[in-house]
């Protein structure tokens, strides 16, 4: 055989050799790797051209990262206290065999009982850059000591500039300069099934932003009242609810719209176990910002009042029928305060409120949470039904003692509603005391709501010691939060602790 042909047939059968492995290597390639072929939509997209795309996730990245750094952790921390019982004594039966100190606490326990250091934590929204902040009251109640860390770590020492238990908010502040701060929103623009971020510190974790929808407004739950705060009474309560996970510590913190504008301010949880199980609510941004400018403006929350009575939410036939309670839209008047703005007015038991300024209202917490928005002196519009036919008049609201005077902040001292002296010398000397603020009456007040009594011996006040009358108002004047009196009653050599609650109201 020539070597020619013997060189073809090699070729041949080397060409033949790879073209056969590359040929099994695709076939294998297709079998077994589920390769996809560049370009190739399967059947079951036939739905999604390159003009039908599904549309991209909402993006929460913006508002989260826009509001988290003007959302505080705030930490309180309430002292240790002393408190006298001052039970009845009992008599000791051994007291003539033995004495009458022998066995004496035995049969009557300690005159003196301990309030261990409680120490809580909730959370703020600065709303400017020289360091207001707005917190529930619930957080800062009681506090004597109150600490709040920003977003990258940096601590400050906060003090209370003023609380209003009726809507459950407290304005805060720390000693800073150039803070980030939240922008404020329109709440009233909240609509139902609307984005919105809760952001704080829930279970003492690190900030938080958790999202939902808002479910409802003017919610009323009732969880502002006497009995969880002796000192709110005249609740507010119009919430925004939404579905965004809220928790314990979460209290304080903030409810923003996907601006990055805080509509809310987060206050309570539905909740069976004290955990959250599906709803929160939130404090209307424009309820919140008139309480705030009043705290900061007066000291004190002004609040107007309609002088009305009416009937709230899921009322019962009987009720009706008791009352005299007719069926139709607004908010239903079952009484007038005599002299008061709606009296004035014109209004009378048996109308139907249904706006207010132009504002439809359709429920007790819509009418209350429009009112809440101003002050003694402001006129309003009022729209009414009587007997089928609708009516307009104007109103001049009014304060708590029926007046459209501007409401005064008291001073500490006023509000105890006492008389105070510094002790003499002799006193002093007697009890050996190196001095102290003798109460020499008691007028009404916070004193005369607390056990304490007449002839009473201030020696501390809230741990610090007060030896005449100048260091007492001087003390006074500082003190945020409650207030507790140590001290002694002339003639006797125990010493006695009073806790003395301020209203606001």
């Amino acid at each position: 055989m020539k070597l020619k042909q013997i060189l073809s047939i090699a070729a041949i059968s080397a060409t033949t050799a790879i073209i056969s492995v590359w040929a099994f290597g695709k076939f294998s390639q297709k079998r077994f790797t589920g390769e996809q072929e560049a370009g190739k939509i399967p059947a079951n997209y036939v739905r999604y051209d390159g003009n039908n795309k599904v549309p991209a996730a909402i993006d929460f990245t913006a508002p989260a990262t826009s509001a988290t750094p003007a959302v505080v952790h705030i930490k309180t921390k309430t002292k240790a206290k002393q408190v006298s019982n001052n039970l009845p004594r009992q008599r000791n039966p051994f007291s003539d065999m033995f004495g009458g100190e022998m066995f004496d606490e035995f049969f009557n326990g300690p005159r003196m009982s301990i309030i261990p250091e409680q120490r809580a934590s909730g959370s703020g929204v600065i709303i400017s850059d020289d360091g207001f902040i707005i917190t529930n009251n619930h957080v800062v109640a009681g506090a004597d000591e109150i600490t709040v860390t920003l977003s990258n770590k940096k601590n400050y020492k906060a003090s209370i500039i003023g609380t209003d238990p009726n809507t459950d908010l407290a304005v805060i502040k720390v000693e800073a300069t150039g803070l980030p701060y939240l922008i404020y929103g329109n709440s009233d623009e909240a609509k139902l099934g609307q984005w919105v971020l809760a952001i704080g510190y829930p279970l003492n974790l690190d900030v938080t932003v958790t999202a939902g929808i808002v479910s409802a407004k003017a919610r009323n739950i009732g969880i502002i009242n006497p009995n969880n705060n002796a000192e709110a009474k005249n609740p507010v309560e119009s919430f925004i609810q939404t579905d965004a996970a809220v928790n314990p510590g979460n209290s304080g913190g903030a409810l923003i719209n996907l601006n990055g504008e805080v509509i809310g301010i987060n206050s309570a949880i539905a909740s069976q176990n004290g955990s959250y199980i599906g709803y929160s609510y939130a404090i209307p941004i424009n309820i919140a910002k008139k309480v705030v400018n009043d705290i900061i403006k007066y000291g004190t929350v002004q609040r107007a009042y309609l002088g009305i009575t009416y009937v709230g939410e899921n009322v019962s036939e009987e009720q009706k029928k008791a009352e005299g309670i007719k069926d139709g839209e607004g908010v239903f008047v079952t009484g007038v305060t005599e002299n008061g703005a709606a009296e004035t007015a014109g209004l009378k038991k048996g109308d139907f409120i249904t706006k207010l300024n132009g504002v439809s209202v359709k429920t007790g917490p819509e009418m209350v949470e429009q009112i809440a928005r101003y002050k003694p002196g402001d006129k309003i519009s009022i729209t009414y039904t009587r007997d089928g036919k609708e009516l307009v008049t104007n109103a001049v609201l009014k304060n708590k003692i029926n007046t459209t005077a501007i409401v005064k902040g008291s001073s500490l001292i006023e509000k105890l509603g006492g008389e105070f002296a510094t002790v003499d010398k002799k006193t002093a000397q007697a009890n050996e005391i190196s001095g102290g603020v003798v109460i020499k009456k008691i007028n009404g007040g916070a004193l005369k709501n607390s056990r304490i009594q007449e002839g009473f011996v201030i020696t501390s006040v809230n741990g610090d010691e007060v030896k005449n009358l100048d260091e007492f108002n001087e003390l006074m004047k500082n003190i945020k939060g409650n207030i507790y009196f140590d001290g002694i009653y002339p003639g006797f050599t125990e010493t006695y602790r009073y806790p003395i609650r301020i209203n606001d109201n």
